[in-house]
């Protein structure tokens, strides 16, 4: 198991994008060395290629229903 930064995705990405698939595979063990064998490292190079960047949490705030307080019941005589 491993991490990758959101750069080093778009470094892959743009790597498998503008030169193919290979290039992503150079670009994977270049940034991670622990990928001995080339299956496996293009098996991960599609995965993050496939990745969409996640929404901007700070866009559109969320919707907030104002609570009103009961009318209190009076108790009857």
């Amino acid at each position: 198991m491993f991490t990758v930064s959101e750069s080093e995705a778009e470094t892959i990405r743009r790597a498998f994008h503008d030169r193919g698939e290979w290039s992503a595979v150079v670009e994977l063990r270049r940034l991670f060395p622990v990928f001995a064998n080339n299956p496996e490292a293009l098996r991960c190079v599609r995965a993050i290629a496939g990745w969409q960047p996640l929404p901007d949490p700070a866009g559109t705030p969320p919707k907030v229903t104002q609570l009103r307080r009961r009318k209190s019941a009076e108790p009857q005589p």
